[in-house]
């Protein structure tokens, strides 16, 4: 059940709650969903809810229906993240799990690790114990293997994830890494999941071979009811009677397991199809289908794999796997970040830095804004998020330290740039480290029960009347510019006239408990918008592949000509050029260029030349 805390209870009568379920040998949690308080227990302790529901500080108790009770999005609503080391499984950002299927020997799998890390794995596989059909087949290197996977993670600083098969091998799991993963065969091993369970390290925990998602849940059940909440479901395909697959892989479970659970899922595509030509299909619908990350093989010589080569990709063909997720993830609220794990050791290394308090992000709005959600797709939990009342305040924010990092938003798809930001680079002097692009999606929201024939009036950023210009002139409406979206729908909540409504994302109007009256109303899907994260310094470490510059030429003819042909002839691409008037010299220019190559380069120092002798002024804004 599910006992509903008033906002005002004491202390002393939480405590008298807590210590009824205690005596009664109930399993519960305390949870916390959008500011309410909440105890899940399991059991009812020799008393019935009318009993909890009538003792002091209880606002009202639900029963949860479910045979799987910890497990179950009714007991928790909000998503679990498992933190695994600096990586957060369930959040923002898809994490995708790589490596091969077998610890074969040192090389072979440092050389491995190299790769999927560069293309952008966060989480690296490999399996020191082997189940096998056959009794002859390699069964793995044992301890062996988990010192080369306890060496990736030194070298690399990715965490690492293997296979336990009995609970013997409990302490030697526990000693080098970071995941433990559950296999298939082992799902219903009732004792094996109760040791992972009081271990307390993240688990990963597959789907049988022939397992329904009810039985699957139940496995997990006995985890988090030894203890441990951080379980990672894996969807690795099941049996059926269809030969063209290894197995058929279940991504229907995917918007299933959302509904009934609070705990991420993953796909291992690889398992399930046995044939690397099928992986990254399925890998790019597993992400489609909302999927929090993938567990991959890969292997530098499939052909010579002593386990399951036929289902390993290349590095070369993991590369283009991870480009198309980067495409394919905004779609649907994600994001594919390839410097994940350097960033997250950047800001560990300026916490540090700065005696190890916690670092901030500053952003335009309130929570429910596309900048918060900006902010946490790039950072995750990272950083505390800071909002603020305007784009100048983002930028004083980070100028005088009271923010590490502020993310503004540049250019829309749709509406264009946000010239009052591109104005603001070239005043304040401080660093681009970094870039987001979100697929924006605005919907009309109003008060519950409220029909589009009631609406008089809408709130929302003058951006976004831009966007949704050919939906909003239709319509008969009052526009009312406000700061930011959410601020839009707080706005109409506090106002209580249901005459009123915003065009705003989903957070907000989930956040503020409003109702979605029409969703999808910009004028075009392909509304993305790219914002840039700023900073006093840049981010140490890390692979920078984009620079943006401010230049301003000699007013003669050709000379725009002469500095861009210095690109040009240096193979260098650019993707963006906007100009901007000098403010107090009219009709003269700057102009803003992205680029990609790294110009803080050492052997980028010659171009930079060249530039700098076709050009009157140069500030370099950040290599990222």
């Amino acid at each position: 059940m599910l006992i509903v805390l008033e906002p005002d209870i004491s202390q002393e009568q939480k405590n008298r709650i807590l210590s009824i379920l205690q005596e009664g040998g109930c399993i519960f949690r305390e949870i916390s969903d959008a500011g309410q308080g909440i105890i899940g227990s399991t059991g009812n302790a020799g008393y019935d809810p009318e009993y909890f529901e009538s003792l002091p500080g209880v606002a009202r108790v639900v029963p949860v229906n479910t045979t799987f009770k910890l497990v179950s999005r009714q007991m928790h609503p909000e998503d679990t993240r498992v933190q695994v080391g600096d990586v957060s499984v369930g959040g923002e950002r898809i994490v995708v799990v790589a490596g091969p299927c077998a610890v074969e020997n040192r090389d072979q799998t440092l050389s491995v690790a190299g790769e999927v890390r560069k293309y952008g794995a966060m989480i690296f596989r490999g399996g020191a114990f082997k189940p096998r059909t056959s009794p002859y087949a390699f069964q793995g290197l044992g301890e062996e293997g988990l010192k080369i996977l306890a060496e990736v993670r030194r070298t690399y600083g990715m965490p690492v994830v293997t296979e336990i098969t009995t609970p013997a091998q409990a302490d030697l799991v526990m000693k080098y890494v970071d995941v433990i993963q559950v296999g298939a065969r082992n799902m219903q091993n009732f004792e094996l999941l109760k040791c992972v369970g009081r271990l307390g390290k993240p688990v990963l925990l597959k789907r049988g071979l022939s397992a329904t998602i009810e039985e699957w849940l139940m496995s997990a059940e006995y985890i988090l009811s030894e203890g441990n909440d951080n379980v990672i479901l894996c969807e690795r395909g099941i049996r059926t009677f269809e030969p063209y697959t290894r197995n058929t892989l279940d991504l229907s479970a995917i918007p299933v397991i959302k509904s009934l659970t609070h705990l991420p899922v993953i796909i291992d595509p690889s398992h399930a199809t046995g044939s690397r030509e099928k992986v990254s299909p399925m890998s790019r619908a597993a992400v489609a289908a909302g999927a929090d990350g993938l567990m991959v093989e890969v292997h530098s010589d499939p052909d010579r794999a002593l386990s399951d080569g036929a289902q390993s990709l290349y590095p070369d063909q993991f590369a283009r796997l991870m480009r198309d997720l980067y495409v394919i993830a905004p779609v649907v609220d994600k994001q594919v970040d390839f410097a994940y794990l350097d960033k997250a050791r950047a800001v560990a290394h300026m916490e540090q830095a700065g005696g190890g308090e916690g670092r901030k992000a500053a952003y335009l709005g309130e929570i429910g804004s596309y900048s918060h959600k900006a902010c946490m797709q790039y950072f995750g939990e990272r950083v505390d998020l800071t909002p603020v009342n305007a784009f100048k305040g983002v930028y004083e924010a980070v100028k005088d330290g009271s923010a590490d990092f502020g993310v503004i938003p540049l250019e829309n798809s749709l509406a264009g740039s946000v010239h009052e930001n591109y104005d603001l680079l070239l005043e304040y002097d401080l660093r681009i480290v970094g870039e987001i692009t979100l697929r924006i999606e605005h919907n009309l929201v109003g008060h519950p029960g409220a029909s589009l024939g009631d609406i008089r009036r809408v709130y929302s950023h003058p951006q976004v009347f831009q966007q949704c210009r050919q939906y909003i002139d239709r319509h008969d409406w009052e526009l009312v510019p406000v700061s930011d979206t959410a601020h839009a729908v707080r706005h109409i909540r506090e106002q209580d006239d249901s005459s009123e409504a915003a065009l705003a994302g989903r957070d907000a109007a989930r956040i503020f408990e409003m109702e979605i009256l029409e969703a999808g109303i910009e004028t075009n899907p392909r509304n993305y918008t790219r914002f840039v994260v700023i900073a006093r310094e840049p981010l140490a470490g890390g692979e920078k592949q984009k620079s943006s510059l401010i230049f301003s030429t000699g007013n003669q003819p050709g000379s725009l000509f002469e500095a861009l042909k210095v690109f040009a002839d240096n193979g260098i691409n650019l993707v963006k050029l906007e100009s901007r008037p000098i403010h107090g010299k009219p009709w003269e220019y700057m102009f803003y260029v992205d680029l990609e190559a790294d110009v803080e380069a050492e052997d980028f120092a010659p171009v930079m030349a060249q530039l700098r002798e076709k050009i009157d002024y140069l500030k370099v804004l950040g290599s990222y």
